[in-house]
């Protein structure tokens, strides 16, 4: 099978690799989607995703969601982005839908952070897209979502990377993705964000932050701030 927009060897050096994302698994997962045409180096995949899913103590909910998933140029490092195209899920904030119409998946580095450890698209769709869409399904059937929601905005964001980070405060889970936005050896010179008034280098938690810089370009933390 030769895919729609497949280029040859050599041009668009910028474009993801086709195997990280092993298009031809995930179609053969998901027989509903199809790869579009893109005038861009981005992957165009979308149709009908039919899922059946359980989440811990929840109903099994078997639905479909008729989706437009974009995967940029640099991915995994850049996040895709999904966009629910058959007027199923309200475009409101309460319904985690961002500003530019798209799904909110999760916290952009958590997104980062499961997407690194599974790259495929098949990955992509079962650890970040079917929980979006299980959520949305339990709650037009039983009216309340089965997981615990980020807050909205920013606030819900960093909250989320307190968390993440394993750190006791927003202002230090800032100050974390600040020195991620840094090169190495100046992030390394300033005090450590854990709070124990040593040098970052010197600190066990910059095992942390570099387990972090893996995921994303210092550019991609900075536009994080």
């Amino acid at each position: 099978m030769k895919l729609k927009n497949q280029q040859s060897p050599g041009q668009n050096k910028n474009k993801t690799d086709r195997g990280i994302l092993d298009l031809q698994g995930f179609l053969l997962a998901y027989p509903g989607m199809t790869i579009s045409p893109s005038l861009g180096a981005e992957y165009i995949v979308q149709g009908s995703l039919s899922f059946s899913a359980k989440f811990e103590n929840n109903d099994r909910i078997t639905d479909s969601y008729r989706l437009k998933i974009i995967i940029p140029p640099g991915y995994p490092k850049k996040l895709p982005v999904v966009r629910e195209i058959g007027n199923r899920i309200p475009r409101e904030r309460e319904h985690h839908i961002m500003n530019d119409g798209s799904l909110c998946l999760g916290s952009p580095l958590r997104l980062l952070q499961k997407i690194a450890k599974h790259p495929s698209l098949s990955g992509v769709a079962e650890n970040c897209i079917i929980p979006y869409l299980y959520s949305n399904s339990h709650k037009q059937k039983y009216g309340y979502y089965p997981f615990s929601e980020l807050e909205h905005d920013s606030l819900g964001e960093i909250k989320d990377y307190v968390d993440l980070l394993g750190l006791d405060t927003v202002e230090q889970a800032k100050y974390a993705i600040k020195l991620l936005g840094m090169k190495k050896r100046i992030a390394n010179k300033k005090l450590c964000p854990c709070g124990c008034n040593i040098r970052t280098g010197r600190c066990k938690f910059n095992y942390v932050l570099r387990d972090f810089r893996r995921l994303a370009e210092r550019s991609w933390f900075r536009s994080l701030i």
